[in-house]
């Protein structure tokens, strides 16, 4: 096993390691870093299948994502928008479908009075929380102790609107059931893309995207690493030691192949991952504990190419929503410069489960038919289709990122990017603004960077 000795190891080489590694680079520190995979990229992730390009993992970029935009620039790639012309689809949990080109959903007027009733109240409390401390809200505790859910019920008695704004932060973001989080938990998803309105609007929150897919960001920065990325290479075992201040700190991160030697360590993995490697010594009993409490969400991203995008032709835009369905949102997702049309659908946490559990063959046809329902009978017949299962991903294990179950975010968050001795920790999961987006990722890996250059050690 070859060893080596750098000044940073970075664990992890999605968009945060890779970030926090060419600034430190650029701060002329050495570094070294060390992903599991065969591959870069973490949760970004795009791949040719049956001949069709899809970004199988996070995609988009919204107009407040400026570290991500700016990135992109500095590696010379190009952002192009989303598709978004035409009437939009709503299906209701019985199936009625209504097309609209409304900024307003096809509800019921009591429906229309929760849903605005509980937009309000969520845009007022997301304004009072910060996103990079949302426990020193005065309520924090409180907040943290009543489930999204039961929150909503308080707020409106009527079940379309609860159901549609919990899919809002439940489905569109959290990945888990309204009763598993907190109001507090969504409460941070809102405060961090600066309001409830920006979860709501499609427009902005999938505004655009990067011409040759998301990955192309760590691809580009792995490529300025050179030999300093070291792929296949799952740590094992971290063993650090801390004196004190101003005293000589040193971390030794085991790999498979290779062992690196440093002054410090950069975690840039998902929270719910921190357990694979053994720690000598132990990290701090809060940390373990803190650690239990994440846990990832599940979804299914549903990628289908077509000869054309049919759907344009009917004056649709592919964009489609309905809490109920098996397919609880559509999207025009077509590439860049392409003749091809292709929709990305989203399957979530508990309708994701029953898919997972039924064969092959008819998982696709009810996917498909979900889409058809939206869309037409045409959806049924792509030309290329897949699934994303960032569930059964070793290195990932779930999706979109995690989140803390009841109670767990005022009890822990403050602790969750705190570093222990040399060991640091960057992840869009523990980060404020960007929270859980590759914008987040880009900006706590360059803070992180930016705080190891400044410790002066």
């Amino acid at each position: 096993m070859d060893e080596i000795t750098r000044d940073v190891v970075v664990i992890g080489a999605g968009p945060a390691g890779l970030t926090a590694a060419r600034r430190l680079v650029e701060a002329g520190k050495s570094v070294a870093v060390l992903e599991a995979r065969d591959r870069v990229g973490g949760r970004t992730w795009s791949d040719t299948i049956d001949g069709a390009f899809f970004e199988i993992g996070g995609q988009w970029v919204s107009p407040d994502q400026t570290a991500i935009a700016s990135l992109a620039q500095e590696l010379g790639l190009e952002l192009f928008d989303r598709y978004r012309e035409g009437d939009s689809v709503f299906l209701t949990e019985d199936g009625e479908r209504t097309v609209y080109s409304s900024d307003d959903l096809p509800v019921g007027p009591k429906s229309h009075e929760g849903l605005e009733a509980a937009r309000k109240e969520l845009n007022r409390l997301a304004a009072e929380i910060e996103p990079a401390a949302p426990w020193d809200h005065p309520q924090a505790a409180e907040f943290d102790a009543i489930s999204f859910e039961n929150w909503l019920r308080s707020i409106s008695d009527d079940k379309v609107a609860r159901d549609t704004t919990a899919h809002f932060i439940a489905g569109g973001m959290l990945t888990k059931p309204s009763h598993t989080f907190s109001l507090l938990q969504a409460l941070l998803m809102a405060s961090s893309a600066g309001s409830f309105d920006n979860l709501l609007d499609e427009d902005f929150i999938l505004d655009k995207r990067v011409v040759g897919g998301m990955q192309s960001v760590s691809i580009r920065m792995a490529e300025e690493l050179g030999d300093d990325v070291f792929l296949s290479n799952p740590v094992r075992t971290l063993r650090w030691s801390d004196a004190g201040p101003g005293a000589a700190a040193e971390v030794t991160a085991v790999a498979d192949h290779v062992t690196v030697r440093a002054r410090h360590a950069i975690l840039a993995i998902p929270p719910n991952l921190y357990s694979r490697i053994q720690y000598e010594p132990a990290l701090p009993r809060t940390q373990q504990i803190a650690h239990q409490h994440h846990s990832m969400g599940l979804v299914i991203k549903v990628h289908a190419a077509y000869d054309r995008p049919f759907w344009r032709d009917k004056g649709l835009s592919g964009t489609g929503f309905g809490v109920g369905n098996i397919v609880q949102e559509v999207y025009d997702n077509s590439n860049h410069g392409e003749e091809r049309g292709t929709l990305v659908g989203f399957v979530v946490d508990v309708t994701a489960e029953r898919m997972w559990n039924l064969p092959e063959e008819e998982r696709k046809t009810t996917i498909l038919r979900s889409l058809a329902d939206y869309l037409g009978e045409e959806a049924m017949n792509p030309v290329a289709f897949y699934l994303s299962d960032w569930g059964a991903e070793e290195w990932t294990r779930g999706a979109y990122a995690c989140s803390y179950d009841l109670g767990g975010l005022s009890r822990w968050g403050a602790v969750q990017n705190q570093p222990v001795g040399p060991i640091f920790f960057a992840s869009s999961d523990i980060q404020g603004i960007g929270y859980q987006h590759v914008d987040g990722a880009v900006r706590i890996g360059a803070d992180t960077a930016q705080r190891i250059v400044e410790s002066g050690r």
